[in-house]
């Protein structure tokens, strides 16, 4: 019993400080690429309050998570600076959020308190977890060092890009902070 709420509380830790920390890279970049930090934020901030509805702490309503959700889909459709793999991935993990925060409304077999006990779509879990675990295994060996006398990556290399020429460190803790929300959801998934 101890075990899974402290996960989610490890959750609610992790995702709540990726969310704050692109709240606070979204105040540093340039008008043009203020799109993947408010998304990535909102959606850090969005999973921080489910997971600590998950764990039986304070909860936002559920219309409220269902809301954030859904703007952070709607936000990462239209192109407005980020590139198309980038706003791809935004609209996947928003409608993956999305469909969290509608299965923990009760929205799936009718339960609210579902939580581990079948609340969802089995083939669309399943589906949103194998995303998760390629956006993983594609995203995670760009934190790797390249090793001594290798050329550092150029930092506009990352997906999230519309930053205008960023430092590398803020582009790798930006990587690293969507890697973090990645994770997140497919623990969030694995749990429902």
């Amino acid at each position: 019993m101890d075990g899974p709420e402290l996960v989610c509380w490890l959750l609610v830790a992790v995702c709540g400080g990726a969310g704050a920390w692109c709240l606070a890279r979204l105040r540093r970049a340039a008008p043009g690429g203020r799109q993947g930090p408010a998304l990535e934020a909102a959606m850090g901030l969005a999973m921080a309050l489910m997971a600590a509805g998950m764990a039986g702490g304070p909860a936002a309503p559920d219309w409220v998570l269902v809301a954030v959700s859904a703007a952070t889909v709607a936000g990462a459709l239209p192109p407005l600076g980020l590139r198309a793999r980038h706003r791809a991935h935004h609209a996947v993990e928003g409608a993956g959020m999305l469909y969290m925060a509608w299965a923990m409304a009760g929205g799936a077999h009718g339960a609210h308190a579902a939580h581990g006990a079948g609340a969802g779509v089995p083939a669309l879990t399943g589906a949103l977890l194998l995303y998760c675990a390629l956006h993983v295994l594609r995203t995670a060996p760009r934190l790797v060092p390249a090793g001594p006398g290798a050329e550092p990556a150029a930092p506009g290399g990352d997906p999230g890009g519309g930053r205008g020429g960023g430092r590398g460190d803020e582009d790798e803790v930006a990587v690293a902070c969507r890697l973090a929300l990645t994770v997140g959801m497919a623990a969030m998934l694995l749990a429902m």
